[in-house]
């Protein structure tokens, strides 16, 4: 997905003018972050940042069965149960819909933002289990797989339709070993970036969007091994791979896979996110040692803020978000998987 700010935003035009705006005054600050507040969830998944109503959903993984929305601030507000499964999440273009794979559930729920409710459920078929999810105007694509046994496979879910439609078998005779990591720029051709997560060598298909039908533009093992996060700058011209195997934030060009150069995380990688002002990027790694979550310009070489994170409570893999505004960089840690996931808010990240 591209970072979950940019899904789903009414005012996209708006939300980037104000990012750059403030972003890029050179005032600088002392950046600093909350002490963290414990979800009560027991693994992380995935994390959406709905501007509109400044809050947070945040999904526990195939063993939650529920979404947690806390203010931006990181206070809970809510616990959606019966979610189950809860892992991947998107926006729909207006923002007023979160719509949730629910990958122990076979079905992707839609959640009400502002009244916080389900308000339809959408079976995907018995032994799918969606994990992943990504939009392209109307369109939710999710990639789903109950194994790992290189029957990963990508749907769509047709929000527009009426009923709303059910499709599988999207990717294009690609085969995945599990469910596919999907990233998108939420425009309505595309791209949808899809790539495997934790293999000894990752692979990467981008997609273009033909009427209803996903047609694979490009494709390449560029990213390394152990790929942990994919993200697309806005519009979706470039994108970002963090993978363990490197010691670096790679940068591509969706169109062809060129090197669009790279930013120094240190070693294990494993989260990125592209600022919705499209000047700044967020990186991270799972070592707790010294400047864990690094900020660059895009066009820079060395990072503008720099956090450490405490030895016992590393960054979770794909636990980073961005505001509209570029004022809050939204963290979330975690001890080992299967623990309690806590979510820390970084002010003033870019130093503005």
């Amino acid at each position: 997905m591209m970072r979950q700010f940019a899904k789903g935003m009414p005012a996209l035009t708006i939300g980037l003018a104000l990012c750059v705006g403030l972003g890029l005054t050179g005032i600088t600050g002392t950046a600093h972050a909350t002490g963290g507040t414990v979800l009560p969830l027991p693994d992380y998944a995935d994390m959406v940042v709905d501007n509109a109503h400044k809050r947070l959903f945040v999904s526990g993984g195939p063993s939650s069965n529920a979404v947690v929305v806390t203010d931006f601030s990181g206070h809970v507000k809510k616990k959606l149960d019966g979610q189950y499964g809860a892992t991947g999440m998107v926006l729909s273009a207006d923002g007023g819909t979160l719509y949730v794979a629910l990958a122990a559930g076979d079905a992707i729920s839609a959640i009400d933002t502002e009244k916080l409710t389900e308000t339809a459920r959408y079976s995907t078929g018995a032994r799918t289990c969606p994990a992943h999810l990504a939009r392209t105007g109307s369109a939710v694509w999710f990639g789903y797989s109950c194994d790992e046994f290189w029957n990963g496979k990508i749907g769509r879910l047709d929000t527009a339709a009426s009923p709303p439609a059910m499709t599988h078998d999207e990717q294009q005779g690609v085969r995945y070993q599990a469910a596919p990591y999907l990233v998108s720029a939420g425009g309505e051709s595309g791209p949808v970036v899809a790539g495997s997560l934790a293999l000894s060598l990752s692979s990467l298909n981008v997609y273009s969007v033909d009427g209803a039908d996903l047609k694979k533009q490009t494709s390449g093992e560029v990213v390394g091994s152990n790929l942990s996060e994919i993200d697309l700058a806005p519009g979706g011209a470039d994108l970002y791979s963090a993978s363990g195997s490197r010691d670096h934030v790679e940068a591509f060009a969706s169109a062809n896979l060129a090197g669009r150069g790279s930013y120094n995380t240190g070693a294990f990688p494993n989260a990125v996110a592209a600022a919705p002002d499209g000047a700044h990027l967020a990186t991270g790694r799972r070592t707790s040692l010294k400047d864990d979550i690094r900020v660059y310009k895009v066009t820079g070489s060395t990072p503008v803020k720099s956090f450490d994170l405490a030895s016992d409570t590393p960054l979770a893999a794909r636990g980073l978000a961005w505001s509209r505004a570029c004022d809050n960089l939204f963290v979330i840690t975690q001890k080992a998987n299967g623990t309690q996931p806590t979510l820390r808010v970084v002010y003033r990240p870019t130093g503005w």
